[in-house]
């Protein structure tokens, strides 16, 4: 096996957790981490395709830090609406949240 492969297997076992993760976490802060981490899953994938390959390391480094810019702005962004959430409905659960929705809007 090419050190190649085992950086992807290690990438796709990171994927496949962050799903998990965002699928069976019922509160949003727990949802985050599940996005946080794929898009590491993805940094790594994209940083050890240009270690073990012919294209520039540089290249690969500057999108894994894009991928980790992206990631932290997200975080923000999200975390700034839990803080919504929280302050203005008490609960951060996705589905007391949609109740409060669906009670809301009728």
């Amino acid at each position: 096996m090419t050190p190649l492969t085992l950086f992807w297997l290690a990438s796709l076992l990171l994927l496949s957790i962050g799903i998990v993760g965002l699928i069976t976490r019922r509160t949003l802060v727990g949802m985050l981490i599940g996005v946080e981490i794929m898009l590491n899953g993805a940094g790594l994938a994209i940083a050890a395709a240009a270690k073990c390959t012919g294209f520039s390391e540089v290249h690969g480094q500057l999108a894994t830090l894009f991928v980790m810019g992206l990631a932290a702005a997200e975080a923000t962004l999200v975390l700034a609406m839990i803080l919504v959430v929280q302050r203005r409905f008490g609960k951060v659960t996705v589905r007391d949240i949609s109740v409060i929705k669906s009670r809301t809007e009728a």
